[in-house]
């Protein structure tokens, strides 16, 4: 993995800058839609996740954890769908998400549609929605680039 990548957020820093500031409206709407921290901490983790996207996750791990998630619940983000330790709001986001970043597959079936919509408002589903459409946006610019995520140095 030491190969050097074009990265895009160098190579096009105009189209980057947008993108940051694209992913900061994106944030302020989510809040103020009753988004908290925590919920699009979850959103981003299991959309790199699924992305594969090592850098990504190593920054959402830390937000995650500075917004209140635990180790345990950061570790069954993966299965959450057999994990008990999830409200149903956040299940419903989680699952809003993996629709999103596997929108290629069966779009957002009326099914699923209404599901995650008897759970979230509809203004808590747009902010989910717009997250996970950001970060699997950032997800695709990182992992094209190979952006390093080298070991962390022991705390001094």
């Amino acid at each position: 993995m030491s190969e050097q990548r074009v990265h895009l957020s160098k190579s096009a820093i105009e189209a980057y800058r947008a993108l940051e500031t694209f992913s900061q409206t994106v944030g302020r709407i989510a809040a103020d839609y009753g988004i908290d921290d925590r919920l699009k901490e979850l959103v981003m983790l299991h959309c790199s996740e699924l992305n594969h996207c090592a850098y990504c996750l190593r920054i959402h791990t830390d937000r995650a954890l500075a917004a209140g998630l635990t180790a345990d619940e950061i570790t069954q983000i993966s299965a959450w769908r057999d994990s008990g330790v999830f409200t149903d709001r956040e299940r419903a986001a989680l699952e809003l998400a993996e629709a999103h970043t596997f929108i290629h597959r069966e779009g957002i079936s009326d099914e699923l549609y209404e599901r995650v919509g008897g759970v979230l408002t509809e203004k808590e589903y747009v902010g989910v929605s717009w997250l996970s459409v950001s970060i699997n946006a950032f997800n695709r610019i990182t992992i094209a680039g190979r952006y390093p995520v080298p070991p962390r140095k022991p705390a001094a």
